[in-house]
Order: structure tokens, then sequence, then C-alpha cells
């Protein structure tokens, strides 16, 4: 039985997805409202802050909605760190064309702080233009400051 996994940022990236959770087909993209996409974490990238999201009334994160396939999730908890507690896995309520939808995703188990660069924040952008995000909302992430 597969379970609802919402990607946002980098994870939108079909390519990506496909390497990281090649059991588990894309279903539809949607929104998750009252979220908005932020950084945190500094001290555990590689280049700057990491992407998480939180909550927020006034914003909206475009995702991605997968069939994540069991045989995937060990592997995408590994690739999120969810062991060494970078991330940890949070419910919500996507809203598709087809409806809502109750989905899990991954929330940075740290504080909201710090820039990402300038590189990762080109691959977020890049990846939500892929996935079919609207273009005011791929500008937006292209004019975030790094």
């Amino acid at each position: 039985m597969s379970s609802l996994y919402a990607a946002y940022a980098g994870n939108l990236d079909a390519r990506l997805m496909s390497r990281r959770a090649p059991h588990s087909p894309l279903r539809a993209t949607g929104w998750l409202n009252g979220w908005r996409l932020t950084f945190g974490g500094e001290q555990m990238g590689w280049e700057g802050s990491l992407a998480t999201i939180v909550e927020d009334p006034m914003s909206q994160v475009f995702v991605g909605l997968y069939d994540l396939a069991p045989m995937d999730e060990e592997s995408m908890d590994r690739w999120e760190g969810v062991a060494l507690g970078i991330y940890r896995r949070a419910k919500v309520r996507v809203h598709t064309l087809e409806g809502e939808e109750t989905a899990w995703l991954y929330v940075l188990d740290g504080y909201e702080g710090g820039l990402p660069s300038a590189r990762y924040l080109g691959e977020i952008a890049d990846a939500a233009e892929s996935a079919g995000a609207p273009h005011d909302y791929v500008m937006e992430l292209r004019k975030r400051p790094c």
C-alpha cells in the first residue's frame, strides 16, 4: 500500500524523484495553503540553509503529490536525513484540482533562518518550473535573496 508524499523545493524535480523513489509515480500537483517556503539549518547544509516549510496563513507552496511506494519510503527517509535528525515527517492537506488530499512531507527539524546558496535556490526554481508551477511563483523563487 502506498502513501501520499507531497514534494516541494528540489524534490519537485521529476528526474531527481525518479532516482530517489523509482517505484512512486507523480499523481498530481497542488498547493499547501497556509504554508510558506523558507530556509533554515544553515549549520547542517553543505552550501547555506536548507529548504523547509512553516505555517503562514497568508502564503502557499506549490507541491507535487506522489504515490510513494513502501519500498521507496526508506530511501527517501535516508536521503532526507530523518535518522540524523535533519528532517522529520509532517502531515499536511494538499489542494489539487481533484480536491483535498492528506499527505506527508519533510520539514526541517531546526530553526528558520539563514540563506540558501544561489545554486540551490536556482535548482529549486528550476524544479518548480519543470513541475508546472505558475510563472509568477517561479519568478518569486528566482528573486529570493541568497
